[in-house]
């Protein structure tokens, strides 16, 4: 899901929802860019997949906060969006799931080792919604789908790992 190319420049508001960023947030030349994951069936089909990123920061701490700021604006009935935020080198930095008024990050893996049964357990999950789609239970193929866009969300790069991690210490 957030291995999709990332475009260098800030695009349109997601599904209608301004983001709440002062202006001048957008600046491409920051390092941490805070994206949106396009999941919808007329973005698959259209090809415009890629994430869509909201503003770009100069801080992790910026854009965490950026991501608080966007969930303040989610109807409390919206299902949650999954957010990253990507370096410049669009790398996964962070990954949560924003709903109303709150961000879940996802706690980074700690090691190859773990990446792998993460990845491992993702790809099962994938494999329980297609089967589930087939039997005509959407729902839980969604909600199998989105469990597994989380697992991926904990599949930092391994030079933010710590780094993230520590934020996360730092934010609770």
């Amino acid at each position: 899901m957030f291995d999709l190319p990332l475009p260098n420049h800030p695009t349109a508001y997601a599904r209608g929802v301004p983001p709440h960023f002062p202006s001048g947030d957008t600046d491409p030349s920051h390092p941490f860019a805070l994206t949106l994951s396009r999941r919808t069936t007329a973005d698959l089909m259209s090809g415009r997949a890629a994430p869509l990123v909201l503003a770009c920061f100069a801080t992790l701490a910026g854009a965490m906060q950026g991501a608080i700021d966007h969930a303040e604006g989610i109807a409390a009935d919206a299902a949650p969006q999954l957010m990253a935020i990507l370096d410049r080198d669009e790398r996964l930095v962070m990954a949560g799931a924003a709903t109303d008024h709150a961000v879940a990050w996802c706690h980074p893996v700690t090691s190859a080792a773990e990446a792998k049964g993460v990845v491992t357990e993702a790809s099962q999950l994938r494999a329980q919604a297609g089967r589930a789609a087939a039997w005509g239970e959407p729902d839980l193929a969604q909600r199998l789908r989105h469990r597994a866009d989380l697992l991926d969300g904990r599949l930092v790069d391994p030079l933010w790992r710590a780094f993230a991690a520590r934020a996360l210490q730092v934010a609770a």
